[in-house]
């Protein structure tokens, strides 16, 4: 993704603007958890939701409160990992694009 070079997504593209910063997030955080050499107990678990939220990009405006969910997994799997918290905070951020969850 050329985002990393300070440039722009091709204006005209379908693609909603919220779902292609949660790929680019998502695949980021993968990226960094799997050049990561330590193993530490629940990362399985942030491996699954990683997976979980990278097709939720894929298939269109995903459900927020799943969102949340998988960002609080693995939040609580990774977050003592320093190394990792940039692209966790990117994925954060990401999440939140998508706005709160509608209280009833």
């Amino acid at each position: 993704m050329l985002r990393s070079l300070g440039q722009r997504p091709v204006t005209g593209s379908d693609e909603d603007p919220r779902i292609t910063e949660l790929r680019t997030a998502v695949s980021r955080l993968r990226r960094e958890l799997a050049a990561h050499p330590a193993e530490f107990p629940d990362r399985a678990i942030a491996e699954d939701e990683l997976a979980a939220l990278a097709a939720m990009a894929t298939g269109g405006i995903p459900e927020i409160p799943r969102l949340r969910r998988s960002l609080l997994l693995i939040a609580s799997a990774i977050g003592s990992v320093s190394a990792l918290s940039g692209g966790l905070s990117g994925v954060r951020q990401a999440v939140d694009l998508f706005g709160e969850t509608p209280r009833t």
